[in-house]
């Protein structure tokens, strides 16, 4: 009887546990539907297409090359290795081929030490010595030199990788450093002039003479007035129309290369309106490298934005000012003192770096140059392998696929996804860039553009808002009859930490060879809205929209 009972309460145990269970996985696994519901939602991307507010460079994507040598270290830690413009191994074939692949790339050779820079040309009777860390002397490193067996080396290599090259200049030769740190006295401009008219007898081609680095408004480590920089770029002017007398594509007079100050452009701009081409701007937006909060900024909306003033605000003296110069970011790294390991040359970092080329493109900057391709901690190549980091084929996929015309873009339905929109490159149609900062919610864009004959709408969708006009777009040439082109790209096990990038689901890695591979899109029936995984970017190539901006 005992063992009847023992068996019997032995069922009844088992019953009731089984019915538990089975309540608890029914629930969770609805409770767990509702979550994903939950965290999908919908928006959508209006699009401007009757005229552009910006026009970019076909070759807008730039990357810098710096003079920082080994013993160049920040926070106790020495990230820079053997990157300098004098030590850069120029046969390695990674290195070869990752400039090869954007056919062009725009290089600007410059940083910090260009002002400590001599040339060894002829006539030039100094030694010429490679850079000594010394902690007395201005940027913590002595005078260093650029032999012309070097520039040599460079300008061949520039032309096996069809790099177009901006060239900084030492804007401190001949001045003194007066107190309080301000450079005083005219631009000793006979070292310079004697590396162009050797570069011009060699043949060499050099889009840009940058004059100076860092030097503009209150400058870093010294400064130079306006008037004093707008008296030292009528001499740069000068020589370049004299050396080049007789080409009918003359290099570009660029300058100042420095942080926004407003009255100090404005001062220098007004002074120059024949001499200079170029206004470069440096962005370092995040603060130091060693910030613990350098994800927390990168990811939040408003730090985003907060940069939009500096563009508008040199927009707006360049109008105003009557000048045709136009606008670059010559260095942008993000966080300065070399950035910071595996954040500034990670995935995360490409959601600010995406979200910098829209941004400014949309303030009709022409070019914005990546500090750097290689070295520190920010470059778009590891220093040591020259493996491509993330960002590298974030900018690859920009420069292929965002055309010149810059079309205005907004997005309604979540703070968390950044859009921005161009016409297309090389093809008709447009091209779509989506950010999502949203770590846990997927988001179904819908894309709605004005002055567009050449799409059909989606009526459900339309219903919702009578306005707006959701774009089911023409098919390509290239693709089946009615899909798009889109391009996924996510961290390695969704962390945003990692090096290495997924596009549509597979890892992005050179062969044994040192090839870049191939970045190949992945079909999108063409009614379907564009899914935004969390934590991804996503380019969605239109084919055949016929914006009249685009025309």
């Amino acid at each position: 009887m005992q063992k009847t009972l023992s068996y019997g309460m032995g069922s009844l145990c088992l019953l009731f546990c089984g019915c538990f269970w089975l309540y608890w996985i029914i629930h969770n696994t609805y409770m767990s539907s509702k979550s994903t519901a939950r965290n999908t939602i919908k928006g959508v991307v209006h699009i401007n297409g009757e005229t552009s507010i910006g026009r970019i460079d076909d070759d807008f994507v730039c990357a810098t090359l710096d003079w920082w040598p080994p013993e160049k270290c920040d926070y106790g830690r020495c990230s820079w290795g053997r990157a300098s413009i004098l030590n850069l191994d120029l046969n390695n074939v990674i290195l070869l081929n990752a400039m090869k692949a954007f056919s062009p790339l725009k290089i600007r050779l410059g940083g910090t030490l260009q002002n400590k820079v001599i040339y060894e040309t002829e006539g030039n009777g100094q030694q010429c010595n490679s850079f000594v860390k010394n902690n007395s002397e201005l940027f913590g490193f002595s005078q260093g030199c650029l032999s012309m067996s070097r520039w040599d080396e460079l300008n061949l290599f520039f032309k096996k990788t069809g790099a177009v090259v901006v060239f900084g200049l030492n804007e401190l030769s001949g001045k003194t450093i007066d107190n309080p740190s301000a450079a005083v006295g005219a631009w000793n401009s006979s070292d310079t002039e004697s590396l162009i008219r050797y570069s011009v007898r060699k043949g060499y081609t050099i889009h840009g003479w940058e004059l100076g680095n860092e030097l503009s408004g209150n400058g870093i480590g010294t400064k130079v007035s306006a008037d004093q920089y707008a008296s030292d770029i009528d001499s740069l002017q000068n020589i370049v129309q004299k050396i080049y007398a007789g080409f009918e594509v003359k290099p570009l007079v660029i300058a100042p290369g420095g942080f926004f100050d407003a009255n100090w452009l404005s001062e220098f701009i007004k002074k120059t309106p024949k001499s200079l081409q170029v206004v470069t701007l440096h962005i370092y937006s995040l603060g130091p490298g060693v910030s613990d909060h350098l994800i927390d900024n990168i990811l939040d909306p408003s730090s985003l934005d907060s940069v939009s003033h500096t563009f508008s605000s040199l927009q707006s003296i360049l109008k105003s000012s009557g000048t045709r110069a136009v606008a670059w970011v010559g260095e942008a790294g993000g966080a300065h003192n070399s950035g910071h390991n595996h954040v500034t040359n990670a995935f995360v970092f490409s959601f600010w770096y995406l979200d910098q080329l829209g941004m400014a493109s949309s303030f009709d900057t022409k070019t914005y140059c990546r500090q750097s391709l290689i070295g520190g901690n920010y470059g778009l190549l590891n220093t040591s392998s020259f493996a491509p980091n993330p960002d590298y084929y974030s900018a690859l996929l920009w420069h292929r696929l965002m055309g010149n015309k810059v079309l205005s873009t907004n997005f309604s339905g979540t703070k968390k996804i950044r859009a921005y929109a161009h016409c297309s490159k090389k093809i008709q149609g447009i091209t779509l860039l989506l950010i999502n900062l949203d770590g846990s919610t997927t988001v179904q864009v819908y894309i709605s553009t004005e002055n567009d004959t050449s799409i059909s709408t989606s009526t459900s969708q339309q219903s919702q808002n009578p306005r707006t006009k959701f774009a089911t777009m023409s098919p390509g040439s290239k693709i089946g009859n009615g899909t798009r082109e889109e391009y996924h790209l996510t961290a390695k096990d969704r962390n945003l930490h990692s090096q290495t990038v997924l596009l549509n689901g597979q890892i992005l890695t050179v062969d044994s060879s040192g090839a870049i591979p191939s970045l190949d899109p992945i079909n999108v029936n063409q009614s379907d809205p564009a899914t935004v995984a969390p934590f991804s970017v996503v380019f969605v190539q239109i084919p055949y929209s016929n914006l009249s901006a685009c025309s």
